[in-house]
């Protein structure tokens, strides 16, 4: 395959790529997902993740149709590589995408259910022992991270669950390979690795020394007042033992048989020591090379379970600590498209402190079989004040469909979806120009004309343009939906310009019911079905009109009230003064 077949690999991108890294291990680095690979090629992350999510399926990231629903996505991605116990877990959680059949989100869903039941069985310690394992994961490079990681970990006696497929794998060939790894590196043989070939290099190292100095030597054997021929040499002979772990035989047979004079004599004694201990560096080496690739190679099978089981736990490991901590739970998937139903929906992009914490809210649409839940619409248009938690609606309504066509778990007590063909979000966008219309009817409608399910999910579709023309649209927006065979939530201020709605639609309401000291409104982000939702500029005249200190500011505020109408705002007035 050539570089440029993967989307988002143009002709420089492959260039570069082929330069720092090779072509074989561009193409292996993004068939395995390795963004550490690509990154260090000079590539940008972002880049790199967004090609590899496109090839480990094109086709299922196509699901999330609009900008704002990749904006989702790369947020719940983000937030569950926090969890990630080592790097190349967080890696293959950032390029995890939708799944394309229920078949495989329900196998995800199992997998990951028995990594959670594993999980929550250990105590403190053992967690935090798992842990430290895989932080040294990090450290380590190559298979050997996964084999040494493999071995930790069944020494730790964890053999159920999750931990079943690492203590399945033979310790004694992990600990095999983990000795013959480390005494490799880059196919060369390191120190410690074999005691006899450690000694050879240190004698090689002592006679290149000499051989360096060689003019030292002679003058060392001078001081000595050997003057003879055959005694000086006997003398060179008898200090090159000494200096050395080279035996006497040995020297006398590297020794000439004729030189020109005594440098000549040390000189080539030196050089053919050289070359002896050389040689025989080399070939000690290449034995215990041998040696070590015979064990790796016995060990081969478990090495490669180990690298792919090691990634595997390490990644559902950091699933099931990300659902734990978030109070996730298993959705039902639903087959037909119809359905977005949960109890005790939660936004996991909203901030909570100990003396803060998100309301959790129950909502649905299409066909579901949770209780006390209204189920057969299509389309619920979604209205009330601002600031009154339906934009978060949406996006937490996102949140669950992407969590779920993701095979992971959901933040709801209890939640049924549909495997989507399409997923349309749309916040709302505070500009108003032809140019902003006319990109989000491009991104929105066309998603309801394909093949497939679309749910929709579209926020204040009147803050693009005029309000008669955008609840003529919104209108039929939801009708096309409804034609569609879809699902959708629409947020709108204009609920009462869309009129008639068709039977599979439905109006629910946010209320706001009152407001505090400093003129916060106080909601029930609870929608109530069925129910117009009403905006609550009341709350706030009826605190103006209570707190005005200047008689002519009260009639002031007091005119305003009756346009909203006097029996209301009394009455707000009435409950404030309680």
């Amino acid at each position: 395959m050539r570089l440029q077949e993967y989307w988002g690999v143009g002709p420089k991108t492959a260039e570069q790529l082929t330069s720092t890294i090779g072509t074989e291990a561009a193409i292996d680095a993004i068939e395995s997902g390795d963004i550490r690979a690509l990154t260090n090629a000079g590539l940008s992350r972002g880049r790199v993740t967004a090609i590899l999510r496109r090839a480990a399926d094109e086709d299922a990231v196509e699901i999330l149709a609009t900008r704002d629903t990749q904006a989702v996505y790369k947020q719940l991605l983000g937030l569950a590589t926090e969890y990630a116990v080592t790097e190349r877990a967080a890696d293959q959680l950032l390029v995890l995408t939708p799944l394309r059949s229920r078949e495989q989100i329900e196998a995800r869903l199992d997998s990951l259910e028995t990594a959670v039941q594993s999980w929550q069985s250990l105590d403190r310690d053992e967690q935090a022992a798992v842990c430290a394992i895989f932080e040294r994961y990090d450290s380590l490079a190559g298979d050997r991270a996964a084999v040494t990681t493999a071995l930790e970990l069944h020494e730790t006696g964890l053999d159920e669950g999750i931990f079943e497929s690492v203590a399945a794998i033979d310790p004694e060939l992990l600990a095999e390979a983990v000795a013959a790894m480390g005494h490799l590196s880059d196919g060369e043989v390191v120190e410690g690795a074999d005691e006899r070939l450690d000694r050879l290099r240190a004698t090689r190292d002592d006679i290149v020394e000499l051989e360096g100095g060689a003019l030292d030597v002679l003058e060392a054997v001078r001081e000595r007042g050997v003057r003879a021929e055959d005694e000086f040499q006997r003398a060179v002979v008898q200090y090159l033992a000494r200096e050395t772990d080279v035996d006497l035989d040995t020297i006398r047979r590297a020794a000439p048989d004729e030189a020109a004079d005594a440098a000549d004599f040390v000189g080539s004694t030196l050089r053919a020591l050289a070359a002896d201990i050389r040689a025989d560096v080399a070939a000690r080496e290449q034995t215990v090379r041998e040696e070590l690739s015979t064990r790796l190679e016995t060990a081969a099978e478990a090495v490669e379970s180990a690298v792919a089981t090691v990634d595997h736990v390490a990644m559902h490991v950091s699933l099931a600590r990300f659902a734990i901590d978030l109070e996730l739970t298993r959705p039902t998937i639903c087959d037909d498209g119809h359905t977005l139903a949960f109890e005790a929906g939660r936004n996991l992009g909203v901030a909570t402190t100990p003396e803060q914490t998100v309301q959790p809210v129950d909502y649905a649409i299409g066909d579901h079989e949770i209780a006390g839940l209204p189920s057969g619409e299509q389309v619920a248009v979604v209205t009330g004040a601002n600031s009154g938690g339906k934009t978060t609606l949406l996006e937490t309504a996102c949140q669950i469909a992407i969590l779920g066509a993701m095979g992971l778990p959901v933040p709801a007590a209890r939640a049924e979806v549909s495997r989507f063909d399409t997923i349309v979000f749309h916040r709302r966008h505070a500009s108003f120009n032809a140019g902003v219309l006319e990109a989000t009817l491009k991104s929105v409608v066309p998603p309801l004309t394909g093949p497939g399910r679309t749910l929709m999910l579209v926020d204040e579709f009147e803050a693009i343009t005029e309000p008669g023309s955008a609840a003529a649209m919104l209108h039929g927006l939801v009708n096309l939906v409804v034609e569609q065979d879809s699902i959708g939530v629409f947020v709108t201020h204009l609920a009462g310009d869309l009129e008639p709605l068709p039977e599979a639609a439905r109006i629910d309401g946010i209320f706001a019911e009152g407001v505090d000291a400093d003129l916060e409104l106080v909601v029930d982000y609870q929608p109530r079905f069925h129910t117009l939702g009403r905006s609550t500029p009341e709350f706030i005249v009826s605190r103006l009109v209570a707190d005005a200190s200047e008689p002519s500011e009260r009639v002031a505020f007091a005119a305003l009230a009756d346009s909203l109408g006097a029996e209301v705002v009394q009455r707000t007035l009435e409950e404030d003064w309680r």
